[in-house]
């Protein structure tokens, strides 16, 4: 009985290795290695990946600020409202990205926050600083609920026995629960920049498809679909699954380190 029940178990994951697998050899298959290597080497997909690249780690960074102060507050503190405000941050997780792209499109737009932005010199639609709101928006909501998660897990006696030390709440943070919580924000640090670099939907709406402007590796995808040109659309796509396939290594590193 085990064995037959384990083998229901594995034709399941057979079928879905096998769907991950083909989808894999498909794209490897479609370009020669002379073709992919003059296509990585061209001028687009160079200014593709340097974009990418440049907006994701920005992105990133904005991510971090906002999002692991926030997790912390909530992981730490407790104030009327904290349900609705724990609810109302799960949204994004699962707003479709066209969705959040499009109310992006209207936040920024010159009837909203347009209008003051520009005063100040930032031109944040249709531009490289649109891809980063874009992108931004995205991975802080993967940023908060991993750091969230990290932080729920550190045992607050730590930060306890540290203010009877004398350390104040910033010296709490910085020294005793962030250093023991850094490794489950590294993981959703490095998720979350996976998510930016294949982020496409409201990249779309909020920066638009123009090359040489803010084309990133998805939309360089999509504008070459788009034209017909398909050896230079596999090529990005296959330069994108490189990228994804060392953040997942780094990420499974950080988790089996943290298990030892």
């Amino acid at each position: 009985m085990i064995r037959r029940f384990d083998l229901v178990l594995t034709v399941p994951l057979a079928t879905i290795v096998a769907m991950v697998a083909g989808v894999l050899v498909a794209l490897s298959l479609r370009v020669s290695l002379t073709e992919l290597w003059q296509q990585v080497l061209s001028a687009e997909v160079r200014f593709a990946v340097g974009l990418s690249l440049r907006t994701s780690l920005m992105a990133l960074a904005v991510s971090l600020l906002l999002a692991v102060p926030a997790a912390y507050a909530m992981s730490r503190r407790d104030f009327p409202g904290i349900k609705l405000v724990d609810t109302i941050l799960d949204i994004p997780l699962v707003m479709p990205p066209l969705v959040a792209g499009l109310g992006l499109l209207i936040l920024l737009s010159r009837s909203a926050l347009g209008a003051p932005l520009a005063r100040l010199g930032v031109d944040a639609l249709f531009s490289p600083v649109g891809v980063v709101v874009a992108q931004s928006f995205i991975a802080i909501s993967v940023v908060l609920r991993s750091a969230r998660a990290a932080f729920g897990q550190v045992d607050g006696g730590y930060g306890q026995a540290a203010a009877t030390l004398g350390a104040g709440p910033a010296a709490v943070f910085f020294w005793v629960d962030l250093p023991l919580a850094a490794r489950g924000i590294a993981a959703g640090t490095v998720l979350a920049w996976a998510r930016t670099l294949g982020e496409f939907g409201a990249t779309l709406m909020v920066a638009g498809a123009t090359r040489f402007k803010t084309e990133t590796l998805p939309m360089a995808v999509y504008l070459n679909i788009a034209t017909g040109d398909t050896e230079a659309a596999v090529s990005c796509a296959l330069v994108l699954m490189v990228i994804a396939f060392v953040v997942l290594m780094a990420l499974r590193l950080l988790k089996t380190r943290g298990a030892t």
